[in-house]
């Protein structure tokens, strides 16, 4: 009985290594997007955060993978971890059907180590080979899968290197002028003689696809709360046109597809961007039962609702309105820590008559990181404060539901989103 206890012990061992080994090579993985699921990636992330498989530089240097799902996994049922390899693929099958509730992670994700569990659905069980097989679908990593907070650091500063779009410091200089404390930002004191905004080079910035497809879009509201928003066939295509431009054709919305396809939050590129178009381009009500705002109208280009300016989060149009000399910048009470763009402020301005107490923004970002980070955000954490990784220093974002109403089935619009913090 002790020879087949240890023989058992010895298949039990070998093929935990195999899984291990199979788990931590690149093989089959080049260009897939980040997973907590594996001890090492595949993808140019990699290197930023020194957790690249031993094979990467041999398997995956050189090569360039497309972002589409017959390079991604495929799901045979629940995960497990008894693998096959074909080339770019990895078929994970499901658990044998007589597997007990041992053998799950149904209730027992980030347990502590237990050496008489059979199987383990901490964060470190992939590291050792001995994962449960639907660790990643009760846990994390697929079908639909929670994302840890250090998986949304991790993203966040994968994002922030990826954007190659934003200001330079030679494109885009501010007038910070006064800072005030929290106590004096309801004193509506024009304390700036100066505009916010001392240069923008808009031949260089507003050129690129994705300003000039946010400038089309900006223009399309009214920003008072109460009147119906309508829209001509031209201006659905400007607002299309702006998630394509942002996701598909910029390597910052790539690997944030990448991302939360791994995470199994969307299974194609396409399902993506329609369920961005509806999250921010949906319309709803918040007065007098029209049809009058969306999250993008409110986050990006701003409303007025009750006498005051609601939303406008956006440093474009920011800098546009001020240009026209319909906002005029107050003050700012707080000033992120960050020294290159994008930094995060927290301003004080007036609209046209109107007051805004704290507009928080990034500032010098493009418009796809702002698109990516806000919706990263209420992808991950909606309705709730989110904490992000941006060069090393921490940037909360704040996002709501829109809880009054819906699309598709029982998804919540986007609401608003904002810097929390700096």
């Amino acid at each position: 009985m002790q020879k087949i206890t240890l023989f058992l012990s010895l298949l039990v061992a070998l093929f935990n290594q195999g899984s291990s080994n199979l788990l931590a090579s690149c093989n089959g993985r080049c260009g897939f997007g980040t997973d907590s699921c594996f001890p090492c990636q595949c993808n140019p992330s990699c290197e930023r955060f020194s957790d690249c498989c031993s094979d990467y530089a041999d398997l995956c240097k050189g090569e360039s993978f497309p972002l589409d799902s017959t390079s991604r996994y495929l799901w045979s049922g629940e995960p497990h971890w008894s693998a096959c390899e074909s080339n770019k693929q990895i078929i994970l099958s499901p658990p044998p059907a007589d597997a007990d509730a041992s053998s799950s992670c149904k209730g027992r994700c980030d347990e502590t180590f237990d050496p008489q569990n059979k199987c383990h659905c901490n964060s470190k069980c992939s590291q050792h080979g001995n994962c449960c097989g639907d660790v990643c679908s009760v846990c994390g990593g697929g079908g639909g899968s929670s994302i840890s907070d250090s998986e949304i650091r991790a993203i966040s500063e994968a994002l922030y290197a990826l954007d190659s779009n934003k200001a330079s410091a030679s494109e885009l200089v501010l007038d910070h002028q006064v800072l005030v404390p929290d106590s004096q930002t309801s004193a509506q004191k024009d304390l700036a003689p100066l505009p916010l905004f001392r240069f923008l080079d808009e031949e260089a910035l507003f050129s690129r696809p994705t300003y000039a497809a946010l400038l089309a879009v900006l223009d399309n509201y009214q920003r008072m709360t109460g009147q119906d928003e309508v829209f001509s066939p031209r201006q659905l295509e400007e607002q299309e046109t702006f998630v394509r431009e942002s996701i598909s054709n910029t390597e910052l919305g790539r690997e944030l597809y990448a991302f939360l396809f791994t995470k199994g939050r969307y299974a194609s590129e396409e399902d993506f961007i329609q369920d961005l178009k509806m999250m921010w381009f949906g319309l709803y009500s918040r007065n007098n039962k029209k049809m009058d705002s969306s999250g993008f109208e409110h986050i990006f280009a701003g409303e007025i609702k009750g006498g005051k300016i609601s939303g406008f989060h956006n440093w474009i149009q920011f800098y546009l309105q001020e240009k026209q000399g319909l906002l005029n910048y107050y003050s700012h009470s707080f000033n992120g820590p960050w020294t290159t763009h994008p930094d995060v402020l927290g301003m004080q301005f007036g609209w046209d008559g109107y007051y805004k107490q704290v507009g928080s923004a990034m500032v010098g970002c493009s418009p796809e990181f702002d698109l990516a980070m806000y919706s990263l955000c209420y992808i991950a954490r909606p309705g709730k404060r989110c904490s992000l990784s941006l060069g090393g220093q921490e940037l909360i974002i704040q996002t709501y539901t829109w809880e009054n109403s819906s699309y598709g089935e029982g998804k919540k619009y986007i609401a608003s989103a904002f810097p929390a913090t700096p």
